[in-house]
């Protein structure tokens, strides 16, 4: 056996933070110099942070860009740097992977694959690779390739495999949604048995608008095996020794592989590495809400954040997910009744208030709702009331967080779930005004699933919360289900028209009548206009809204 140490560097970068990403890299590569690795890696674009997206038609930006990866190249000594950067040509430019050893870029790879779909948009930008080298270390063979490319059967590495590298190395920007940690496991497997080598996979960690990356950088052995695992939403370099099988050793480099000249070291001790324990599905989207409103706020320059606070089950969870992500002297609750705010939800929201140590703020608009009801008196004349009343109860409200934002500098978070997202029960300038809408991916039944996982070590989401009925309270007696089919039956239905995409045909097998499903039907395709002008907020599923899903707003196309 001939081993090979690798550390791969799981880090949290920022988009357009080409100096602050650099400096980074730099500190990691001397770290990992000091340890005695053969080889540092770096996730996907790491220079310029991921997605770049339109920021690549600015030419200084892809020069900046340039000079970054230059002052990288100049900082590398005895050890070996794999750091992904935007290469150009005369053809235009590159999703690339620098190979650098000691003050020199020995090779620049170009991603293959350019993935074009969900959130994906390369093809815009990027040329495709045409290039593939194999480099040798010690006598080992390896290859690079970048995300895409490793999710293709057909993909790079069979030209690797074909100069017989025993090693791929994979840098990634990948990002998250609910159960894609094993899905990239599965594939990971699938080529490392399939082609009979080794995977060193790095991917990056932290929130970039409505997407979060969560890390798992591992490596694989040729079997399958996981040898060793990066935490999920955490920074963090692992260092491992990778074992490379002796019959995929060459101890002389052909003239197909690029040589890389080592000092021969010896290696300082580094401690084993300890597989991370599997998160759980809840504690897996909870940690990624935190991350992705933590990093929001934080790239974004702003320290603190504001939540009106009903007493109901959406905005209490919001205040716990911000209450983790920023510390509690950095969330303001309010709580703003009218007349129709029921005991509970006062009691509800002190309650929870009190559980975080967070002061509630009191703000009452019953009096500014009567000034708007009587400047529109007249005009309002012989007309009942209905929803246009209820409406202006939520405008205020949102207008009193924008004032709090704009007087304090706290960025409103929004408390709108994506099932009321879906169907439009969400009010235009009232309860979609803010600056970030940290659950509008999560469904209502999730919601509620989010809270009890929340609450399992401690009661902090009072317990009444958990189980009395959804009301917006904007009228006596209101219930949410005046308005919507109960909510375990509409999320079902909204599951299959939104991210499943089943035909009308196949709908009428849920559990819900044909006059229910057409009235879903209707009401998410018309509410189009609406979630236009939404926030952005975390993306946990695989057909968010805006990321992923990308309606026309004039549509007359039926399904029903």
């Amino acid at each position: 056996m001939t081993s090979l140490r690798i550390a791969l560097a799981q880090l949290n970068l920022t988009v357009g933070d080409i100096d602050g990403n650099t400096d980074r890299i730099v500190d990691v590569i001397s770290n990992a110099n000091g340890y005695s690795a053969d080889i540092v890696v770096f996730p996907e674009l790491a220079v310029t942070g991921y997605p770049p997206e339109d920021l690549l038609y600015k030419p200084q930006f892809i020069e900046d860009n340039i000079l970054a990866i230059d002052r990288i190249r100049r900082s590398v000594s005895d050890i070996t740097a794999v750091v992904g950067f935007v290469d150009r040509s005369d053809d235009g430019i590159y999703n690339s992977a620098a190979l650098i050893n000691r003050g020199e870029i020995l090779d620049v790879y170009h991603k293959f694959c350019l993935p074009n779909y969900s959130v994906f948009d390369e093809m815009r930008y990027f040329k495709k690779g045409e290039r593939c080298n194999t480099y040798g270390i010690n006598g080992i063979r390896f290859g690079l390739s970048i995300c895409e490319d490793i999710w293709h059967s057909d993909g790079p590495h069979l030209l690797h495999v074909q100069n017989e590298a025993a090693l791929i190395i994979n840098i990634n920007a990948s990002p998250y949604s609910i159960g894609k940690a094993e899905v990239r496991e599965k594939v990971l497997t699938e080529r490392a048995r399939d082609n009979g080598i080794s995977i060193a996979y790095i991917n990056m960690v932290g929130g970039q608008d409505e997407l979060v990356f969560d890390g798992g950088s591992l490596i694989m052995d040729r079997t399958g095996g996981i040898l060793c695992k990066g935490k999920q939403f955490e920074e963090e370099v692992i260092m491992f020794d990778i074992n490379i099988d002796k019959n995929k050793i060459k101890k002389a480099v052909d003239d197909q592989t690029i040589s890389i000249r080592t000092d021969g070291r010896d290696k300082v001790q580094i401690k084993g590495h300890d597989m991370p324990e599997k998160m759980s599905r809840h504690e897996e989207i909870y940690c990624a809400l935190i991350m992705g409103t933590r990093d929001y706020v934080r790239k974004n320059g702003f320290k603190k954040v504001v939540i009106g606070l009903s007493g109901g089950i959406d905005s209490s969870l919001v205040a716990c997910i911000a209450f983790d992500a920023l510390g509690k002297d950095n969330v303001n609750l309010v709580f703003m009744p009218s007349r129709f705010t029921s005991v509970e939800s006062r009691e509800d929201s002190e309650k929870l208030a009190g559980n975080l140590g967070v002061k509630l703020i009191n703000i009452p608009i019953t009096s500014i709702f009567d000034v708007y009801l009587d400047a529109f008196e007249a005009i309002f004349k012989d007309q009942d009331s209905d929803i246009t009343e209820e409406n202006l109860q939520a405008r205020i409200r949102g207008n009193i967080l924008m004032a709090l934002s704009n007087k304090f500098g706290w960025l409103v978070l929004t408390t709108g779930n994506k099932s009321e997202m879906s169907v439009g029960y969400a009010t235009l300038y009232g309860d979609m005004a803010g600056g970030f809408a940290v659950i509008k991916d999560v469904s209502k039944m999730l919601v509620y699933e989010l809270a009890k996982w929340r609450n399992k070590e401690e009661e902090v989401i009072p317990e009444r919360v958990l189980w009395k009925e959804p009301t917006a309270e904007l009228r006596d007696d209101q219930k949410d289900s005046d308005s919507l089919p109960p909510y375990p039956m509409l999320d079902p239905v909204l599951h299959a028209y939104i991210e499943q995409d089943l035909s009308f045909k196949e709908m009428l097998e849920l559990d819900c009548d044909r006059e229910c499903i057409e009235k879903v039907i209707g009401l998410v395709d018309r509410s189009e206009y609406k979630r236009r002008q939404a926030p952005p907020g975390v993306r946990i599923t695989e057909r968010a809204f805006g990321r992923d899903r990308r309606f026309p707003i004039t549509n007359r196309y039926r399904s029903y």
